[in-house]
C-alpha cells in the first residue's frame, strides 16, 4: 500500500509538471529564426560569444554577424538589411538624420559594455607613457591639439641610446571603424591622420602589425591587446598618468574610455519582437555580461545595466545581483 501511494504521488507530481510546462509554453513566444547583426569589428569577438551562448539557450536561432566596421551599421539599419547595428561609437548627426528621414523616429541606442581604447608599442620598447598632445603629433599632420611640431622619432618623446634616432612606425584602424572615429575625435582633436599611417580593417591586424615592428605604435580596444605588445599609460590634462583598467574606465579617469553599443530599429512605444527580446535579455543579464569580461572588456555597472533593460522594457525583476560590475 505504501509503495502504491508513493507511485500515485509521483504520477500526480509528473502530471502537474507537464501541465505547468505546457501552460508556460502556451504563453511564452517561440524564439526561432536568424538574427542579423551588422557593424563593429571591435565588438565581433564579443558578439560571437553572445551568439554561441544564445544558440545554446535557443537551439532554433542563428546569429548572423557581418563585422566590417561601425560605419556599416547605420546604413544597414536605415535600409532594413539588419535590425541590430553594433557600434564602438555613437551615431553621427548625419547617420541619425538619414535613419529618421526613412523611418520617422530615431534608432534605439543600447550600451552593452565599456571599453578603454589602448595605445601600445612593441613589447621591447622602453617607453611607458605618452600625452594626448604627443599622440596627436605622432599620428596627425594637422596637430590641432596644440603641438608645435610633428614627432617622427622615438628620441622626440624622451627615449635615448639606440632608440633616439629610430623612426616611428604608425598603425591605425581604417576610416570605417568606430575606433578610428574615436581616436580622430579624442586624440587628433578632429584633425587628419598623416598619409604614412598604415591602416587596417581589423583591430587584431593592428596589434599584429605592431607586434612585428620594433618601431611600431598603434591603438585598439582593450579586448584586443595581447602580450605581444606593450600598453602605454596616457598622461591626462592634469599631468597624471592613467592606466587603462576597469576602475579608471568606469570612473572616467582614463582619457580614452568609451561605451560599446547595439542600435536597434524600435518604433516609439513599440515592443521588441521575441527573437530580439530574448537576445537583449541575455546580453543585459549577469550571464551575458560575464561574456563581456571574458572578451577583455568591462561589464556595465549595475545602474547602467538596469537603465538599459528599462529602455527595452525588459523585466528587471528577473535580474539578480551583477557579480562582474564595478561601481563608479
Amino acid at each position: 500500500m505504501r509503495v502504491s501511494r508513493m507511485l500515485c504521488s509521483l504520477v500526480v507530481a509528473s502530471l502537474v509538471l507537464v501541465w505547468l510546462s505546457a501552460s508556460r509554453a502556451a504563453h511564452d513566444p517561440v524564439v526561432v529564426g536568424s538574427l542579423d547583426v551588422t557593424g563593429s569589428d571591435t565588438l565581433a569577438g564579443l558578439m560571437m560569444r553572445w551568439g554561441e551562448q544564445f544558440e545554446r539557450r535557443y537551439p532554433g536561432v542563428r546569429l548572423q554577424l557581418q563585422a566590417s566596421g561601425s560605419a556599416t551599421a547605420p546604413p544597414a539599419l536605415t535600409q532594413g538589411t539588419s535590425r541590430i547595428g553594433a557600434m564602438s561609437r555613437r551615431m553621427t548627426d548625419a547617420e541619425l538624420a538619414a535613419f529618421v528621414a526613412r523611418h520617422g523616429y530615431p534608432p534605439t541606442r543600447v550600451p552593452v559594455a565599456i571599453d578603454a581604447l589602448v595605445v601600445f608599442v612593441h613589447r621591447n620598447n622602453p617607453l611607458e607613457a605618452l600625452s594626448l598632445s604627443q599622440l596627436d603629433a605622432i599620428f596627425s599632420d594637422t596637430r590641432r591639439c596644440g603641438a608645435d611640431e610633428a614627432i617622427d622619432r622615438w628620441g622626440e618623446v624622451g627615449l635615448d641610446g639606440v632608440w633616439q634616432d629610430r623612426p616611428i612606425d604608425r598603425h591605425s584602424r581604417n576610416s570605417a571603424s568606430g575606433t578610428f572615429g574615436v581616436f580622430k575625435r579624442e586624440v587628433l582633436c578632429h584633425g587628419d591622420f598623416r598619409r604614412d599611417v598604415n591602416r587596417y580593417p581589423g583591430s587584431a591586424a593592428v596589434v599584429a602589425a605592431v607586434a612585428e615592428s620594433v618601431d611600431g605604435i598603434g591603438y585598439a580596444g582593450m579586448g584586443y591587446v595581447t602580450a605581444a605588445v606593450k600598453p602605454l599609460a596616457l598622461i591626462d590634462a592634469q599631468g597624471q598618468r592613467r592606466e587603462a583598467n576597469a576602475v579608471t574606465a568606469i570612473r572616467g579617469a582614463y582619457p580614452l574610455t568609451r561605451s560599446l553599443y547595439l542600435y536597434i530599429n524600435l518604433p516609439p512605444d513599440g515592443e521588441l519582437p521575441p527573437l530580439e527580446r530574448a537576445f537583449f535579455d541575455l546580453v543585459l543579464s549577469p550571464a551575458g555580461q560575464a561574456r563581456v569580461r571574458e572578451a577583455g572588456f568591462i561589464p556595465l555597472p549595475e545602474a547602467a545595466l538596469q537603465a538599459a533593460r528599462a529602455t527595452l522594457k525588459l523585466d528587471a525583476d528577473t535580474l539578480g545581483p551583477h557579480p562582474d560590475s564595478v561601481d563608479p
